[in-house]
C-alpha cells in the first residue's frame, strides 16, 4: 500500500471515529436529560408537594380594548391583556399591549391536569399557561406571544420556588414536550395537556374576564369597563 492510500484510509477512520464520537454525545446527553426529567417528575418530593397544595383558580386573566378604529379602511383593535396573581387578582402578574387586525380575537392557552389523587384535598387541579393571541385574519402561528414558550410565567413563580433554579427550568421547558405522550403523561401522573383557544367579538367599553370552571374550561365573562 502507498504513502497515499495509507493517507487516504487514515483520514476515513479518522472520520468515522470523529463520527461515531459525535452522535454517542449527542445520544448520550438526550438520554441524560430525557431521565432527568423522568426523575423530576415521578421522584423528586418538592414538585410532588408543589403539585399537591395546588390552589383552585376561577379567574386567570382578563382583556381590555383601548381603541378601535379605521385605518386605511381596514378595523385595528387595541387590547391591553392583564394576567393576575393565582391568589390576588387585584395584583398583576404580566400586562402587554397588542393591535390586531378586526375585531375577533382568539385567546390561547396551555392546560395542564393534575388527577384528584396527587392534590392534597382529592380535586382535580391544573395550570394555566397563556400561549398566544391572534386574529380571525391570522394562523395560530402567526400570533403575539403572551409567555415566553418554555419560560417560567410570573404566575406561577412561587409554585416551585423551593427547586433548584435548573429543574424549575427543566420543568418548565419540557412540560409541553409531553402533550402527544400518553404513556408517559400516565407514568408522571399527569392526567391530560392540551391547549384551549377561546374567540370572543370585543367591544369598547367592555372587559373580558377569563373564568377556569373545575374541568378545566375556558371561557370569558363580559363585564362593562366602569
Amino acid at each position: 500500500m502507498t504513502k497515499k492510500h495509507k493517507r487516504v484510509l487514515f483520514c476515513i477512520l479518522l472520520m468515522i471515529c470523529i463520527t461515531i464520537g459525535v452522535r454517542t454525545y449527542l445520544t448520550s446527553g438526550l438520554y441524560n436529560r430525557t431521565l432527568t426529567l423522568h426523575q423530576l417528575l415521578t421522584e423528586n418530593n418538592q414538585l410532588k408537594k408543589a403539585v399537591s397544595n395546588l390552589s383552585r383558580e376561577d379567574q386567570i386573566g382578563y382583556a381590555k380594548v383601548l381603541s378601535q378604529q379605521f385605518k386605511d379602511g381596514v378595523l385595528l383593535t387595541t387590547i391591553k391583556f392583564v394576567e393576575t396573581e393565582r391568589d390576588d387578582k387585584t395584583k398583576t402578574v404580566l400586562e402587554k399591549q397588542y393591535t390586531i387586525e378586526g375585531d375577533i380575537i382568539h385567546f390561547d392557552a396551555l392546560i395542564v391536569k393534575f388527577p384528584p389523587e396527587m392534590v392534597l384535598d382529592g380535586s382535580s387541579r391544573a395550570l394555566y399557561l397563556w400561549r398566544r393571541i391572534y386574529g380571525e385574519n391570522m394562523t395560530p402561528q402567526q400570533g403575539f406571544l403572551i409567555e415566553q414558550p418554555g419560560a417560567e410565567p410570573g404566575r406561577y413563580a412561587d409554585l416551585l420556588e423551593n427547586l433548584p433554579i435548573e429543574d424549575r427550568k427543566l420543568f418548565w421547558s419540557n412540560i409541553w414536550e409531553l402533550a402527544n405522550d400518553t404513556e408517559k403523561l400516565n407514568q408522571y401522573g399527569i392526567e391530560a395537556i392540551y391547549g384551549n383557544a377561546i374567540y370572543s367579538r370585543l367591544r369598547e367599553g367592555l372587559i373580558y374576564v377569563f373564568k377556569i370552571s373545575p374541568t378545566g374550561h375556558l371561557y370569558p365573562e363580559i363585564i362593562p369597563d366602569m
